[in-house]
């Protein structure tokens, strides 16, 4: 059975089981009741798919057991974070079999606008922006600074999350007061870098670097509660690097880096992206799983 085959195989058997496809992006699948939209309905189950992105595209092939290791690292943040979730009450028990491990049954919420992005490391995106104008989404940096080097405290530099199919784009705190208000700016700014550090502290256990992440947040649609959404301090969410070899002047990662590193050799941007090779893909789940299995281990 073929990815495709065994996607729609899964789409069939949720709908009879009472849950509509409501959402489709690039690596994971929203589900409603039957019958509601994400507008209407008070929960949502969110499913986790083993496909790869990078660049705004969607690779082929995916990463064998992706899908069930970023979602069992969100469940373990969320335990370890103690801070209010989007999980619904007795998720685990309602949650369809078919996609146990990969799903999860959530509030729906009514989301922020806006990308928490939260830097520890000038590295990736912010480096390029840093390197033109010295400073990033508006926070000037100590001139010098080059790939890897830990900034003197973590940075926030959100991003407007775009509507689906156009690029997300890096803004100023002061345009998150405009798309946001002030009250919510402030509280996510806060909330991000304080879940930040918590995240570093606990990566440092293990023998690892938080180089970087990002957070999104939404409301409970009957509460008002502030509420951290989506995934949490995944691979696909964050740069973790190897504290061992960084010491050394080398980075080692442990997220889909080694995807973007190997497209970026072999594809010039232009028209479909080629197709990972299997030593890409089994590097790059040997990774995830050595991810999860370091951070759990260490707490």
């Amino acid at each position: 059975m073929t990815e495709a085959d065994s996607a729609a195989a899964e789409r069939e058997t949720l709908l009879a089981a009472g849950w509509e496809l409501a959402y489709s992006g690039k690596v994971r699948e929203l589900y409603v009741p039957a019958g509601l939209d994400l507008g209407t309905a008070p929960e949502m189950l969110m499913v986790a798919s083993d496909r790869v992105s990078a660049f705004d595209h969607v690779l082929e092939p995916a990463i064998p057991g992706k899908g069930e290791l970023l979602t069992t690292l969100t469940r373990w943040w969320i335990d370890r974070l103690g801070l209010p979730s989007q999980l619904a009450a007795d998720a685990d028990a309602r949650t369809p079999e078919v996609v146990r491990g990969r799903g999860m049954l959530v509030r729906t919420l009514d989301m922020l606008p806006v990308e928490c992005v939260v830097r520890g490391r000038v590295t990736g995106s912010g480096l390029k922006e840093y390197q033109q104008v010295g400073a990033i989404s508006g926070v000037a940096l100590p001139a010098g600074l080059v790939d890897g080097d830990a900034l003197p405290t973590p940075i926030y530099t959100p991003a407007w999350k775009a509507p689906q199919g156009e690029h997300d784009e890096n803004v100023s705190f002061e345009r998150t007061v405009e798309l946001v208000g002030a009250e919510d700016a402030a509280a996510i700014r806060d909330l991000s870098l304080r879940v930040f550090e918590q995240g570093a502290a606990i990566a440092a256990e293990a023998g690892l670097v938080l180089a970087d992440t990002k957070f999104e947040f939404g409301r409970d649609r009957v509460t008002g509660e502030l509420v951290l959404a989506d995934e949490v301090l995944t691979s696909d969410s964050s740069r973790y690097w190897d504290a061992a070899p960084l010491a050394e002047g080398r980075v080692e990662s442990f997220d889909k880096q080694i995807v973007r590193n190997w497209l970026s050799e072999h594809w010039d941007g232009e028209g479909v992206p080629p197709a990972l090779p299997a030593e890409v893909v089994e590097r790059t789940a040997a990774r995830y799983r050595e991810l999860l299995e370091r951070l759990t281990s260490a707490g």
